[in-house]
């Protein structure tokens, strides 16, 4: 690799580790560049892409939860599902094609957009309830949830927290904080597999993980410590599901060449 190349993936993978630690998708960057930049297999791509992810787990993780933010007693059991559904999807990202997923990935964003701007309230309270989803609903819920996580990544972070926020009524920065360690849990697996099944490039995914951690590091330390830090991510939630959604639909083609 050039130069350039190696300051791109630690660029991309700070940015990265920023939007994935408050709203999600940002391995859409890491995929792109990648598969683009550094030219790799999707699949491989797809490999690489979780020492990122895992790398912006762990940080983010320890830092919600050394400032409170992480509620494993309420949790529990959302991660234990995901993590199930996670092992499925996983295994089946590496014996087929994900291509008919990523179709049905652009309707669900747009859904999510909707519920975003409808009654914003519910995204924007200060204090998370005490409530659990029953587990008739959470099973088949976090269960998906934990397939496509497994199966693709990208983007998986985006339904944990309407899961959690809509469904088991936390507020935005605790289910960002349970999020990622749902992510990071499942992700040390998928890492191993990928790693055993040969689809994991060292170099790239590593610096990848290098800008991904210091994203991770300063937006976790900020969302857990910021008295307004739920409406920011807020905020970004909404821009980012916005470019998703523009992206996704090739409305952005008409102004760039993307």
């Amino acid at each position: 690799m050039e130069f350039w190349q190696y300051i791109l993936l630690i660029g991309g993978g700070f940015i990265a580790g920023c939007i994935n630690t408050l709203a999600g998708y940002g391995s859409i960057i890491c995929l792109s560049i990648l598969m683009d930049v550094v030219g790799l297999p999707a699949n491989v791509a797809n490999g690489s892409n979780r020492l990122n992810v895992l790398s912006t787990g762990v940080i983010g993780s320890y830092i919600f939860y050394k400032n409170g933010k992480l509620n494993f007693s309420k949790g529990k059991t959302y991660i234990g599902i995901t993590f199930i559904g996670a092992i499925i999807g996983i295994y089946a990202a590496t014996v087929i094609s994900n291509e008919a997923f990523r179709g049905v990935f652009r309707y669900m964003v747009v859904i999510l957009f909707i519920l975003l701007l409808v009654k914003p309230k519910r995204w924007l309270k200060e204090k998370s309830e005490d409530y659990r989803l029953p587990l008739w609903i959470s099973l088949p819920v976090f269960l998906s949830i934990g397939f496509y996580g497994g199966f693709i990544q990208m983007g998986v972070g985006l339904f944990i927290l309407a899961a959690l926020v809509l469904g088991s009524k936390y507020n935005l920065i605790d289910a960002n904080a349970l999020k990622i360690f749902i992510t990071t849990f499942y992700t040390i697996l998928a890492t191993m597999i990928f790693w055993w099944k040969g689809l994991i490039e060292w170099e790239s995914g590593l610096l990848l993980a290098a800008g991904s951690t210091v994203g991770g590091w300063i937006t976790s330390t900020y969302a857990s410590t910021y008295p307004n830090a739920h409406l920011w991510a807020y905020r970004l939630l909404v821009a980012m599901i916005t470019f998703i959604i523009l992206y996704q639909f090739k409305v952005l083609s008409w102004f760039l060449d993307f």
